[in-house]
């Protein structure tokens, strides 16, 4: 029997919560979901980059550990949509792709920019039926989103 409060290991979640492993984030991204009224409603799935960790060649042995990992959170947990959190600083964006590709706000915001959308290109062709929420997150836990 479960405890007061605690829900079972399946059941309606409203997302999966993609972000990055940089502890400067952590505190920020679970404050943003809490002020869109996801607490509790979301499983999470954190690797270096966010995105780019599941969609750059660099990183390309993580792939198939998120699209089970995504496949297995839509089975139990009947998700409706991936929130993906970059951020700016990131290192795993410098591995990825060189320091070049970071090396101003504008060209950072690009590079993270090309990054999510070739994740929501894999999305649809993964898990078409889900939803996604593209963020870049900065220092101060402001969120740029893109469509």
């Amino acid at each position: 029997m479960l405890s007061s409060g605690v829900q079972a290991a399946s059941g309606n979640y409203e997302a999966m919560v993609l972000s990055c492993i940089d502890p400067r984030f952590q505190a920020l991204v679970s404050r943003q979901q809490a002020s869109d009224g996801l607490t509790g409603k979301y499983s999470a799935f954190t690797i270096a980059g966010a995105s780019i960790g599941v969609v750059a060649p660099a990183f390309k042995e993580w792939h198939k550990t998120f699209w089970e990992n995504l496949g297995a959170s839509v089975q139990l947990h009947h998700i409706k949509k991936v929130i993906v959190v970059n951020h700016r600083d990131c290192g795993a964006a410098k591995i990825a792709y060189g320091a070049e590709k970071v090396s101003d706000p504008a060209v950072e915001t690009e590079t993270h920019k090309a990054a999510l959308l070739e994740f929501r290109r894999q999305l649809k062709e993964n898990q078409p039926e889900l939803g996604v929420e593209l963020g870049l997150m900065s220092l101060d836990g402001k969120v740029e989103l893109f469509s």
